[in-house]
Protein backbone atom coordinates (compact mmCIF):
# COMPACT_ATOMS: atom_id res chain seq x y z
CA UNK A 1 0.00 0.00 0.00
CA UNK A 2 1.30 3.55 -0.72
CA UNK A 3 2.37 5.51 2.33
CA UNK A 4 -0.12 8.00 3.75
CA UNK A 5 0.69 11.59 2.85
CA UNK A 6 2.51 13.61 5.45
CA UNK A 7 0.34 15.92 7.53
CA UNK A 8 1.16 19.63 7.43
CA UNK A 9 2.04 20.99 10.87
CA UNK A 10 0.71 24.35 11.90
CA UNK A 11 3.06 26.76 13.67
CA UNK A 12 5.94 24.29 13.37
CA UNK A 13 9.22 26.16 14.01
CA UNK A 14 11.55 26.30 11.03
CA UNK A 15 15.27 25.65 11.31
CA UNK A 16 17.13 28.90 11.82
CA UNK A 17 14.05 30.79 13.02
CA UNK A 18 14.57 31.33 16.78
CA UNK A 19 11.86 34.00 16.78
CA UNK A 20 9.29 31.21 16.34
CA UNK A 21 9.93 30.11 19.91
CA UNK A 22 8.81 33.50 21.22
CA UNK A 23 5.65 33.69 19.13
CA UNK A 24 2.41 33.65 21.20
CA UNK A 25 1.05 30.87 18.96
CA UNK A 26 4.16 28.68 19.28
CA UNK A 27 3.81 25.21 20.73
CA UNK A 28 6.52 22.53 20.91
CA UNK A 29 6.69 20.24 17.90
CA UNK A 30 5.97 17.13 19.98
CA UNK A 31 2.80 18.82 21.31
CA UNK A 32 1.65 19.42 17.74
CA UNK A 33 2.27 15.74 16.94
CA UNK A 34 0.32 14.78 20.05
CA UNK A 35 -2.59 16.95 18.87
CA UNK A 36 -2.49 15.26 15.46
CA UNK A 37 -2.56 11.79 17.02
CA UNK A 38 -5.47 12.79 19.25
CA UNK A 39 -7.30 14.05 16.17
CA UNK A 40 -6.85 10.61 14.58
CA UNK A 41 -8.23 8.96 17.70
CA UNK A 42 -11.14 11.39 17.79
CA UNK A 43 -11.98 10.70 14.14
CA UNK A 44 -11.99 6.96 14.78
CA UNK A 45 -9.07 6.18 12.48
CA UNK A 46 -7.58 4.14 15.34
CA UNK A 47 -10.24 2.67 17.62
CA UNK A 48 -10.06 1.62 21.27
CA UNK A 49 -7.85 -1.43 21.71
CA UNK A 50 -6.30 -1.17 18.23
CA UNK A 51 -2.61 -1.05 17.39
CA UNK A 52 -1.46 2.33 16.10
CA UNK A 53 1.37 2.70 13.55
CA UNK A 54 4.93 2.44 14.81
CA UNK A 55 6.85 5.53 15.88
CA UNK A 56 8.94 5.26 12.71
CA UNK A 57 5.84 5.10 10.50
CA UNK A 58 4.28 8.04 12.34
CA UNK A 59 7.49 10.03 11.99
CA UNK A 60 7.44 9.48 8.22
CA UNK A 61 3.74 10.28 8.04
CA UNK A 62 4.06 13.56 9.92
CA UNK A 63 7.47 14.53 8.54
CA UNK A 64 9.24 14.76 11.91
CA UNK A 65 11.91 12.81 13.80
CA UNK A 66 11.18 9.55 15.56
CA UNK A 67 12.27 11.14 18.85
CA UNK A 68 9.58 13.82 18.48
CA UNK A 69 6.93 11.16 17.96
CA UNK A 70 8.26 9.17 20.92
CA UNK A 71 7.92 12.18 23.23
CA UNK A 72 4.31 12.71 22.10
CA UNK A 73 3.48 9.02 22.56
CA UNK A 74 5.18 8.93 25.97
CA UNK A 75 3.01 11.80 27.17
CA UNK A 76 -0.17 10.17 25.84
CA UNK A 77 0.77 6.89 27.52
CA UNK A 78 1.28 8.73 30.82
CA UNK A 79 -2.21 10.21 30.38
CA UNK A 80 -3.73 6.74 29.74
CA UNK A 81 -4.71 7.53 26.16
CA UNK A 82 -2.25 5.00 24.75
CA UNK A 83 -0.79 1.77 26.16
CA UNK A 84 2.68 0.48 25.34
CA UNK A 85 3.09 -3.32 25.22
CA UNK A 86 6.64 -4.64 25.19
CA UNK A 87 7.46 -6.32 21.91
CA UNK A 88 3.97 -5.71 20.49
CA UNK A 89 3.69 -1.98 19.94
CA UNK A 90 1.45 0.84 21.13
CA UNK A 91 -2.31 0.46 21.41
CA UNK A 92 -5.25 2.80 21.94
CA UNK A 93 -6.21 2.54 25.62
CA UNK A 94 -9.52 0.85 26.34
CA UNK A 95 -11.69 0.49 29.42
CA UNK A 96 -12.27 -3.13 28.40
CA UNK A 97 -8.72 -3.97 29.44
CA UNK A 98 -8.71 -5.70 32.80
CA UNK A 99 -6.02 -3.64 34.51
CA UNK A 100 -7.56 -0.27 33.62
CA UNK A 101 -11.27 -0.95 33.29
CA UNK A 102 -12.07 0.27 36.79
CA UNK A 103 -9.46 3.03 36.95
CA UNK A 104 -12.10 5.72 37.54
CA UNK A 105 -13.66 3.78 40.44
CA UNK A 106 -11.61 4.54 43.55
CA UNK A 107 -13.66 2.83 46.24
CA UNK A 108 -11.62 0.06 47.84
CA UNK A 109 -12.49 -2.47 50.58
CA UNK A 110 -10.70 -2.14 53.91
CA UNK A 111 -9.18 -5.57 53.30
CA UNK A 112 -8.36 -7.43 50.10
CA UNK A 113 -9.86 -6.66 46.71
CA UNK A 114 -13.20 -7.31 45.07
CA UNK A 115 -15.36 -6.79 42.01
CA UNK A 116 -18.50 -4.87 42.89
CA UNK A 117 -21.89 -6.19 41.80
CA UNK A 118 -24.08 -3.90 39.71
CA UNK A 119 -27.84 -3.38 39.93
CA UNK A 120 -29.55 -1.11 37.41
CA UNK A 121 -32.38 0.85 39.01
CA UNK A 122 -33.49 3.06 36.12
CA UNK A 123 -32.59 4.21 32.61
CA UNK A 124 -34.70 6.84 30.91
CA UNK A 125 -34.51 9.49 28.20
CA UNK A 126 -35.62 13.00 29.08
CA UNK A 127 -34.87 16.69 28.55
CA UNK A 128 -31.79 18.15 30.22
CA UNK A 129 -32.46 20.60 33.05
CA UNK A 130 -30.34 23.74 33.12
CA UNK A 131 -27.69 22.56 35.63
CA UNK A 132 -27.05 19.25 33.86
CA UNK A 133 -27.03 20.90 30.43
CA UNK A 134 -24.52 23.48 31.59
CA UNK A 135 -22.13 20.85 32.96
CA UNK A 136 -22.34 18.77 29.76
CA UNK A 137 -22.02 21.80 27.46
CA UNK A 138 -25.54 21.25 26.13
CA UNK A 139 -28.60 23.47 25.82
CA UNK A 140 -31.38 23.32 28.37
CA UNK A 141 -34.02 20.92 27.06
CA UNK A 142 -31.64 18.92 24.86
CA UNK A 143 -32.25 15.15 24.99
CA UNK A 144 -30.22 13.24 27.56
CA UNK A 145 -30.10 9.79 29.14
CA UNK A 146 -30.38 9.44 32.91
CA UNK A 147 -29.18 6.25 34.59
CA UNK A 148 -29.42 5.22 38.24
CA UNK A 149 -27.64 2.18 39.62
CA UNK A 150 -26.35 0.55 42.79
CA UNK A 151 -22.95 -1.06 43.29
CA UNK A 152 -22.81 -3.67 46.04
CA UNK A 153 -20.14 -5.54 47.93
CA UNK A 154 -21.11 -9.07 48.99
CA UNK A 155 -24.78 -8.13 48.72
CA UNK A 156 -24.46 -4.88 50.69
CA UNK A 157 -24.95 -1.62 48.69
CA UNK A 158 -21.93 0.70 48.81
CA UNK A 159 -22.44 3.14 45.89
CA UNK A 160 -25.56 4.88 44.59
CA UNK A 161 -24.80 6.42 41.19
CA UNK A 162 -26.84 8.93 39.20
CA UNK A 163 -25.44 9.32 35.67
CA UNK A 164 -26.36 11.82 32.94
CA UNK A 165 -25.28 11.41 29.31
CA UNK A 166 -25.87 13.53 26.17
CA UNK A 167 -28.73 11.96 24.23
CA UNK A 168 -27.22 12.60 20.80
CA UNK A 169 -24.12 10.54 21.66
CA UNK A 170 -26.02 7.67 23.25
CA UNK A 171 -28.90 6.99 20.90
CA UNK A 172 -30.30 3.54 21.57
CA UNK A 173 -28.91 3.23 25.09
CA UNK A 174 -31.53 1.40 27.13
CA UNK A 175 -31.98 -0.56 30.33
CA UNK A 176 -31.91 -3.76 28.29
CA UNK A 177 -28.52 -2.95 26.75
CA UNK A 178 -27.07 -1.96 30.10
CA UNK A 179 -28.30 -5.15 31.76
CA UNK A 180 -26.90 -7.34 28.98
CA UNK A 181 -23.43 -5.77 29.25
CA UNK A 182 -20.90 -7.38 31.58
CA UNK A 183 -18.20 -5.10 32.89
CA UNK A 184 -17.90 -1.34 33.41
CA UNK A 185 -20.22 1.04 31.62
CA UNK A 186 -17.24 2.81 30.07
CA UNK A 187 -16.36 -0.34 28.16
CA UNK A 188 -19.87 -0.39 26.68
CA UNK A 189 -19.75 3.31 25.88
CA UNK A 190 -16.60 2.97 23.79
CA UNK A 191 -17.48 -0.29 21.99
CA UNK A 192 -21.16 0.38 21.29
CA UNK A 193 -21.26 4.17 21.03
CA UNK A 194 -17.69 5.17 20.17
CA UNK A 195 -17.40 7.43 23.23
CA UNK A 196 -14.08 7.00 25.01
CA UNK A 197 -13.63 8.50 28.49
CA UNK A 198 -10.02 9.62 28.79
CA UNK A 199 -10.03 11.81 31.89
CA UNK A 200 -12.29 13.04 34.66
CA UNK A 201 -12.57 15.80 37.22
CA UNK A 202 -14.07 15.08 40.63
CA UNK A 203 -15.49 17.06 43.53
CA UNK A 204 -15.68 15.21 46.85
CA UNK A 205 -17.45 16.19 50.03
CA UNK A 206 -18.99 14.60 53.12
CA UNK A 207 -22.81 14.54 53.31
CA UNK A 208 -25.51 13.00 55.47
CA UNK A 209 -27.82 10.36 54.00
CA UNK A 210 -31.34 11.59 53.28
CA UNK A 211 -34.34 9.26 53.48
CA UNK A 212 -34.14 8.09 49.86
CA UNK A 213 -30.41 7.41 49.73
CA UNK A 214 -30.48 5.83 53.19
CA UNK A 215 -33.15 3.36 52.08
CA UNK A 216 -31.24 2.41 48.91
CA UNK A 217 -27.86 2.12 50.62
CA UNK A 218 -29.36 0.40 53.67
CA UNK A 219 -27.91 2.86 56.17
CA UNK A 220 -29.62 5.00 58.82
CA UNK A 221 -30.95 8.43 57.85
CA UNK A 222 -28.20 10.92 58.63
CA UNK A 223 -25.39 8.36 58.23
CA UNK A 224 -22.17 9.86 56.82
CA UNK A 225 -21.66 9.35 53.10
CA UNK A 226 -19.02 10.47 50.63
CA UNK A 227 -20.47 12.49 47.76
CA UNK A 228 -18.39 12.19 44.57
CA UNK A 229 -19.36 14.32 41.58
CA UNK A 230 -17.45 13.34 38.43
CA UNK A 231 -17.37 15.09 35.08
CA UNK A 232 -15.80 12.84 32.43
CA UNK A 233 -14.26 14.01 29.17
CA UNK A 234 -13.44 12.49 25.81
CA UNK A 235 -10.96 13.72 23.19
CA UNK A 236 -10.89 17.47 22.67
CA UNK A 237 -11.89 18.03 26.31
CA UNK A 238 -15.55 17.46 25.46
CA UNK A 239 -17.66 16.68 28.54
CA UNK A 240 -19.66 13.50 27.89
CA UNK A 241 -20.78 12.28 31.31
CA UNK A 242 -21.86 13.77 34.61
CA UNK A 243 -21.98 11.31 37.48
CA UNK A 244 -22.99 11.92 41.09
CA UNK A 245 -22.24 9.04 43.42
CA UNK A 246 -22.97 8.54 47.11
CA UNK A 247 -20.43 6.21 48.71
CA UNK A 248 -20.92 4.27 51.93
CA UNK A 249 -17.51 4.01 53.56
CA UNK A 250 -18.29 1.88 56.62
CA UNK A 251 -16.10 -0.93 55.23
CA UNK A 252 -14.53 0.85 52.24
CA UNK A 253 -12.31 3.86 51.61
CA UNK A 254 -11.69 6.23 48.71
CA UNK A 255 -8.19 5.71 47.32
CA UNK A 256 -6.23 8.09 45.11
CA UNK A 257 -2.64 8.37 43.93
CA UNK A 258 -0.85 11.70 43.86
CA UNK A 259 2.20 12.33 41.71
Amino acid sequence: MPAAPATTLLNAPEVGRPEAATSPSFSPLYAQIKALIIAKLQSGEWKAGELIPSELDLAKRFGVSQGTVRKAVDEMAAENMLVRRQGRGTFVATHAEQKVQYRFLRLMPDQGSEALERQLLDCRRQRAPAAIARALQMRTGDPMVEVRRLLSSKGAPVVLDDIWLPGDLFKGLSAERLNLHRGPFYGLFETEFGVHMIRAEEKIRAVAADAESAALLQVPVGAPLLSVERLSFTYGDKAVELRRGLYSTASHFYRNELN
